[in-house]
């Protein structure tokens, strides 16, 4: 009798542990979300401040999440913030795990790999320097130090044609580990001035008060949209209608006032 007890006692432990171990799964962020029509799936990077990241507390947010979220109430549907690999987004997104990408996501370059909604965002890339800086226009950086993130659009910009030109006035270029570096950098007067995009910098300025100024002449620009798996049309046009609404009752220019403190959308 004691042996049959003892057995039956581990089949029970045995049990909760793997109830335990699928409950613990679920909550992977690896997992997908379920995906259903009463449901919108974002696809995210979630290191990507401002437009989708975890903050201090440990919740997704950002300037797409929000504008997701808004689009999802005026389609009266729920809204799941879905943090994937970036470089498995496509097949997230073909599997149908994710309906969408929405995180600060080009156009310029992808126009045929994917449904897009309509661009609601121009990032440039822009060269921050201090408010007090001597350096006014892009030529003002002749004979100057540079900082870039590796391997970012700033950096792709600089490669060729009038970027490759203006690169060739620096005193030097230098690429970093990640914009964080390059604006303490640039804070501490290691280096002269940054190139980024412009949505990350208005929103560093804003967000940490910092004594920093974009010069009023883009390097370059690209377009942020919405991606959607090919043929999936249906979809994309109720977002495109979603995201016109948000800009006619003043959520659009509301939202982003919160993120980068001026209306930098493009989408009318």
């Amino acid at each position: 009798m004691k042996k049959l007890k003892l057995l039956i006692a581990l089949s029970l432990i045995g049990v909760m542990v793997l109830a335990i171990c699928g409950c613990s799964c679920s909550k992977s962020s690896n997992t997908a979300v379920k995906n259903d029509e009463q449901t919108l799936v974002v696809g995210f990077d979630a290191e990507f401040p401002p437009y989708g990241f975890r903050d201090e507390t440990g919740n997704y947010t950002g300037f797409d999440l929000d504008l997701a979220s808004a689009v999802a109430n005026k389609l009266g549907m729920k809204v799941a913030y879905q943090p994937i690999d970036w470089d498995a987004k496509d097949s997230e997104l073909n599997s149908g795990t994710i309906d969408c990408i929405w995180n600060g996501f080009t156009i310029n370059g992808r126009e045929n790999n994917y449904e897009w909604s309509e661009p609601y965002l121009d990032n440039k890339q822009v060269v921050v320097v201090k408010a007090d800086s001597p350096i006014q226009a892009n030529a003002d950086l002749a004979g100057k130090k540079v900082e870039v993130q590796k391997e970012s659009s700033a950096e792709a910009a600089l490669a060729d044609g009038a970027g490759a030109a203006l690169k060739a006035t620096f005193g030097g270029l230098s690429s970093v580990a990640d914009y964080n570096t390059a604006l303490m950098d640039l804070e501490a007067g290691a280096t002269d001035a940054v190139i980024m995009d412009s949505g990350v910098a208005e929103y560093k300025i804003k967000s940490e008060s910092k004594a920093f100024r974009l010069l009023p002449e883009a390097i370059a620009s690209e377009q942020y949209g919405v991606g959607f798996a090919k043929g999936n049309t249906a979809l994309r046009d109720k977002v495109n209608k979603a995201l016109h609404e948000l800009v006619a009752d003043g959520s659009m220019e509301q939202i982003t006032n919160k993120w980068f403190g001026s209306n930098i959308v493009i989408i009318k």
